[in-house]
């Protein structure tokens, strides 16, 4: 194999090695500022895979509170202030089934609807 081939194989290696410990440096050095991190790996933990899939997992917790939001907003305005069961019942919905219910409730007239509606998702 050339020298070429070899730098072209282990380059993808490399950079997954570096995730690898980058990972776990990550894990073991928790009480450090990312700047403290940063500097004792020399490398920009933005640039990392472990930094994305962190960000990406923020993203989607954050889409799913703001839905969450904003069906309980929208019930409390159309039947006024739920139960504390109910709502802690619509707060652990996945985010496809809050989206589903964020359209269904624009037809819904009373409370059964809201409840009928949980029933038939339940099973």
């Amino acid at each position: 194999m050339n020298t070429r081939t070899q730098q072209e194989i282990s380059a993808p290696s490399n950079q997954v090695i570096i995730e690898i410990i980058t990972t776990i440096i990550s894990y073991k050095f928790e009480n450090l500022t990312r700047s403290e991190a940063e500097a004792m790996l020399g490398i920009t933990l933005k640039e990392t895979r472990l930094y994305r899939d962190i960000k990406e997992e923020g993203r989607e917790e954050g889409a799913e509170q703001a839905t969450v939001n904003l069906v309980m907003r929208q019930l409390t305005k159309r039947f006024g202030e739920l139960s504390a069961e109910r709502r802690a019942e619509i707060s652990t919905l996945p985010l496809h089934i809050l989206e589903d219910l964020s359209e269904a409730l624009l037809d819904f007239t009373s409370l059964a609807d809201l409840e009928s509606w949980l029933a038939e998702v339940k099973n």
